[in-house]
């Protein structure tokens, strides 16, 4: 890679800006305690409440989240507060460009394998601890804990030198590629050149965390009310009444304090769309996420300026428990898939302008040519009703079952509106193409979570943001030994060609490698890509300063209220 020094440039992602396809130790001034409760008072009168300190901001939620630990979140109902709790290495800013953030600089050297972060001199914990390197490698060790058993483990053992072997236990952790060269110097020894490395430092997973907090309390992380969490982004938590509300406060300590505008952020947890909706209708929301399908679609018809439209670097899919038969027969996933008519499910469910899937990979992503990556490997999603037909009955027959004994088993999906009318709509398609009515179970978010982790299911809707701006990102989830993969999906020659790509540093012979896996990867379905997902939401007037970066969710951290 070329050598970086000095200040960090900015690094434009070349995200495809259309409709693709999808607290504090110590505690806050009293000012910003009292405005937050009495957003979240004000909420229930529909009334948006402004402070001497600035305003709150007023956004539903739309699941509770499993954990506020870094190293623990696994979900956008996690990463969507602790993106405004904690920060990393670098970020996004809204023209979806990479800047510095706890890091000041990095260079990286000639070969590619050698990164160095300068941290900056005036970070600091909310606390008012000073943030030193030590605390990423305090932090990124928890990451690699076999205890702790962090799903995305990956995101190190991947590409730094020992981490793979720290995780299995057959290395030592003292022994990893990262290490404090003194406190505002982080030096990282990667595996191989992996340019995509600066997104990656800025992934959730590789947050830091406050040391004595963490060693201080086993539930650091899951209750503010009986120990402040300690915390180095915008704001901080005060407030957590689960499967309710989160409540954020501006953190002042934070290094670009005197640009944050706001003077906290009070989350509703709502699973229900249509409530959701209702509330934002009668004031009691300033911001909505994800609106109901049809309130989108109505949207987008009547042109309505409030619904703010951006793009996302994600797929919607159904995971098959390969673990499990007959869904570990491949005749059968592959009829499964070419049964669903996609088309129908964006035109007249979804309705949020998604585009229907082609593979695993979505638009926004580039190959070494520059071009994109999904168009550049085709269309590999087949829909034919007739051969489905034909390849349920072969593969059923090789595991000694019927078309009949399809109706014993259970496609799963977390409790949304969306969610649901997908999920019988692909019920009625199974239904009528195959001959078959399977079972649907809906669940809070969390728990299909942990029912897909624990490989107790039989289908389940599933889908996946891109963490970074790399087709890697959609597709190393797939190998065999990530904790990410779900679907037990066990192929030797997708690790092989998955492993090429990530030990050259030859572009095209990188991206060559992962074309070629994808395409085994649709052959053998072990998910089954259903459209590429969009970011709607909705914004009252009055509400500025509010981006959508196409790997996360919303950005709130430099939104302002400016009715009052």
């Amino acid at each position: 890679m070329k050598n970086k020094k000095g200040i960090v440039l900015a690094l434009v992602l070349s995200f495809a800006l259309f409709l693709v396809a999808c607290g504090g130790g110590a505690n806050n001034a009293g000012g910003n305690e009292a405005g937050n409760n009495a957003g979240t008072n004000a909420a229930a009168e529909g009334e948006n409440v402004a402070t001497a300190d600035g305003a709150v901001l007023r956004v539903n939620h739309s699941s509770e989240p499993g954990s506020l630990d870094p190293a623990l979140a696994t979900g956008t109902h996690e990463s969507a507060i602790i993106q405004h709790m904690y920060e990393g290495l670098l970020r996004y800013n809204a023209d979806n460009e990479l800047v510095p953030a706890v890091a000041e600089s990095y260079e990286v050297s000639e070969d590619g394998l050698t990164w160095t972060f300068h941290l900056k001199d005036d970070v600091v914990w909310s606390n008012g601890d000073p943030i030193t390197a030590n605390d990423f490698v305090y932090a990124w060790n928890r990451v690699l804990d076999p205890e702790l058993a962090s799903e995305y483990s990956f995101q190190l053992t991947t590409y730094v030198v020992g981490a793979e072997e720290a995780l299995a236990g057959t290395g030592a952790i003292e022994d990893v590629g990262y290490k404090a060269i003194d406190d505002k110097t982080l030096e990282v020894q990667l595996k191989t050149p992996t340019p995509y490395f600066a997104g990656l430092s800025a992934f959730y997973t590789l947050y830091p965390v406050h040391q004595a907090s963490v060693e201080g309390n086993a539930e650091w992380a899951n209750d503010p009310a009986n120990t402040p969490i300690v915390s180095n982004g915008p704001f901080t938590i005060t407030a957590w009444d689960h499967g309710t509300h989160i409540s954020l406060v501006k953190n002042d300590k934070y290094w670009d304090a005197e640009n944050v505008k706001l003077a906290g952020i009070d989350f509703t947890i709502l699973e229900d769309a249509n409530t959701a909706y209702t509330k934002y209708q009668g004031n009691e929301f300033d911001v909505l996420t994800n609106p109901p399908t049809a309130v989108v679609a109505q949207s987008i018809q009547g042109e309505d300026p409030e619904l703010k439209m951006g793009p996302k670097v994600g797929t919607y899919y159904f995971e098959m428990n390969t673990a499990k038969s007959p869904f570990s027969n491949v005749k059968v996933r592959q009829a499964l898939s070419m049964a669903i008519d996609r088309k129908t499910i964006v035109e007249n469910i979804t309705m949020g302008g998604q585009q229907v899937a082609e593979g695993m990979v979505p638009p926004g992503l580039l190959d070494d040519t520059g071009a994109e990556f999904r168009t550049a490997n085709g269309n590999l999603i087949k829909e034919d009703v007739e051969e489905a037909k034909k390849l349920l009955e072969e593969g059923l027959a090789e595991e000694g079952l019927t078309v009949a004994d399809m109706n014993n088993f259970v496609l799963s999906y977390n409790t949304d509106e969306g969610h649901k009318k997908i999920a019988q709509a692909v019920q009625e398609m199974w239904r009528q193409n195959l001959g078959f009515e399977i079972g649907l179970e809906n669940m809070e978010f969390q728990i299909l979570l942990d029912k897909r982790n624990a490989g107790d299911y039989d289908i389940a809707r599933a889908g996946w943001i891109g963490d970074y701006a790399d087709p890697n990102t959609m597709m190393d989830l797939f190998m065999t030994d990530n904790p990410q993969n779900d679907s037990s999906y066990n192929s030797e020659e997708y690790d092989t060609l998955m492993k090429t790509a990530a030990s050259t540093n030859d572009a095209k012979v990188r991206m060559d490698s992962m074309k070629e896996a994808e395409k085994i990867l649709m052959n053998d379905l072990p998910i089954v890509p259903v459209y590429f997902y969009t970011a709607p939401r909705m914004e009252k007037p009055y509400v500025s300063g509010v981006f959508n970066n196409p790997l996360s969710e919303p950005e709130y951290t430099y939104a302002n209220l400016d009715q009052q």
